[in-house]
């Protein structure tokens, strides 16, 4: 049974009932209009003497909220330990969506959703405008969120450092691409958190884990997970750093780990292209190619090997990069079989543990 919080500030004092929600119907501008039910003696004080009748029941109708523009008489609340908790994820992956937050802190969707609304209209939280450009024909698609200025401003007071203070405003202005790309990013990494959450053969290395037992020179760096390296092609060469969408780590009983980089790719870059200087994913192979042969991974993080995870949109693309990266002809080990492979609507499906990657030499492989 879905509820509507109804409020009423007679007599100079506030109270709150929670009561069943009996339908929706749609006023002239569009917006939706909850109709309520309520019994006389456990709500006629909520409503304005304009809805009462003359039987047992009365019709309250409460407009629904704007989606994103903040109440001008947001309901009250008191923040909560699980509300810090609801803005140290969003300060940790920047962009959640309302069901990645419910995995990521173990509470239902309906009770997060509710702390989100009161928290967005309240000003702690954000939702990006960048998804209107697809809310409309996605209307049911989970709210995206990002940290708001006074979260930030929470956090800070409870010994959160930021690295980019101008975070909250960034997050708002960003871009529908970005956004898009940020969430496949999360969408990977919640799937990590939550086939790890438990067990007792394999825990997840976090990134922020990997940066404290990083050398002291890649904790200082802007980002530390930028490898620079000098890529050639065709009689050029280029300085470049690659910075994967994520880096993260398995740790098992015996004390192994396995590293890994990871690349989203949402199919708008291009595959290869003859000037160096523009950015392609043959560029970006290259790249990681030699920065495992100059063993910069293990200069910077301490790691003796590491595997690239590639997550792409379609068995066409893929093809292309698996013929383009057999073509580069690297010598050294592991070549090709650096990079592992996967379609992300399969990937999905099966979970970064179970699903069957492919290396670049099209053999098949697994994480663990």
């Amino acid at each position: 049974m879905s509820l509507c919080l109804l409020h009423s500030s007679r007599g100079g004092s506030a109270a709150f009932w929670y009561v069943p929600l009996c339908g929706c119907v749609s006023d002239s501008s569009g917006s939706s209009l909850f109709v309520v039910s309520a019994s006389r003696s456990s709500a006629c004080d909520v409503v304005s003497d304009t809805f009462h009748s003359m039987d047992d029941t009365l019709t309250f109708v409460a407009k629904r909220r704007p989606r994103f523009r903040r109440s001008l008489e947001p309901l009250p609340f008191r923040i909560a330990e699980g509300d810090v908790l609801i803005l140290r994820q969003l300060a940790r992956h920047r962009f959640l969506r309302s069901t990645h937050i419910s995995a990521l802190i173990g509470r239902s969707l309906d009770r997060t959703n509710d702390r989100l609304c009161r928290l967005y209209h309240a000003g702690y939280v954000d939702r990006p405008r960048a998804q209107l450009d697809y809310y409309p024909t996605s209307g049911s698609a989970p709210m995206v969120y990002a940290l708001g200025d006074l979260g930030a401003q929470l956090l800070s007071e409870c010994g959160v450092e930021f690295a980019n203070h101008e975070l909250s405003r960034k997050s708002r202005e960003a871009g529908r691409p970005f956004l898009e790309h940020q969430l496949e990013i999360v969408d990977f990494h919640v799937a990590l958190e939550q086939s790890t959450r438990g067990r007792s053969d394999v825990q997840l290395i976090c990134p922020e884990e990997i940066i404290a037992n990083s050398r002291e020179y890649a904790r200082k760096m802007r980002n530390p997970f930028a490898l620079r390296t000098n890529v050639s092609h065709n009689g050029s060469s280029l300085d470049v750093a690659v910075i994967p969408d994520l880096v993260f780590g398995l740790m098992f009983p015996d004390g192994s780990r396995r590293c890994f980089m990871v690349e989203i790719d949402r199919g708008t870059m291009p595959i290869s292209r003859t000037d160096i200087a523009q950015s392609s994913l043959e560029r970006k192979m290259r790249a990681y190619l030699t920065v495992h042969a100059e063993g910069r991974h293990t200069q910077q993080f301490g790691w003796k090997t590491f595997r690239v995870l590639v997550v792409t949109t379609d068995e066409q693309r893929l093809r292309s990069m698996l013929g383009t990266l057999q073509r580069l002809h690297v010598g050294e080990r592991p070549g090709a079989a650096l990079f592992f492979f996967a379609l992300r609507d399969q990937l999905r499906i099966s979970g970064p543990f179970a699903h069957v990657w492919h290396d670049g030499l099209e053999q098949n492989v697994g994480l663990m």
